[in-house]
C-alpha cells in the first residue's frame, strides 16, 4: 500500500456481517486549508459507524484524510464530503462523521453529519 495521500479508502469484508456492532475511529490531526485565507485549519475528525458488507482499513482512511492537507474546504462541505466517500466505499448501516475544528478568530465550529441505510 502507498504512503502518498490518497482518495481511495480499502474497504475490507466485514468479519461479523451478521452481527449489529459500532466502529468508533477518531482522527485528531485532520488538516485542511482554508479557501478564504489558505491558512490551515486543524480538527479532529470522529466516525461512528455500523458496518454493513465492508469496513474501512485504517492505513487508507488515514492517507485518505491525509489527501485534504493542502486543499482549500470550508468544514461543512469537507465533513460532508468524508461523509459521502464513507458511505460510498463502506456501505455501512449506520454512520456519524463529526469534525471539531479548533478555535479560528475567536470561532470553533463542529459538523455532523449522519446517515441511516434505507431499507
Amino acid at each position: 500500500m502507498s504512503t502518498q495521500p490518497s482518495k481511495e479508502l480499502d474497504p475490507i469484508a466485514n468479519p461479523y456481517p451478521e452481527r449489529d456492532y459500532e466502529i468508533l475511529i477518531e482522527a485528531p490531526e485532520f488538516t485542511t486549508l482554508c479557501p478564504k485565507t489558505g491558512q490551515p485549519d486543524f480538527g479532529v475528525i470522529t466516525f461512528r459507524y455500523h458496518p454493513g458488507p465492508y469496513i474501512i482499513e485504517l492505513k487508507s482512511l488515514k492517507l485518505y484524510l491525509w489527501s485534504y492537507r493542502d486543499e482549500g474546504h470550508f468544514h461543512e462541505e469537507v465533513t460532508n464530503k468524508i461523509a459521502d466517500d464513507f458511505i460510498r466505499f463502506a456501505k455501512p448501516k449506520y454512520l456519524e462523521v463529526v469534525g471539531k475544528y479548533n478555535v479560528r478568530g475567536g470561532i470553533s465550529t463542529t459538523v455532523r453529519v449522519e446517515y441511516r441505510e434505507e431499507k
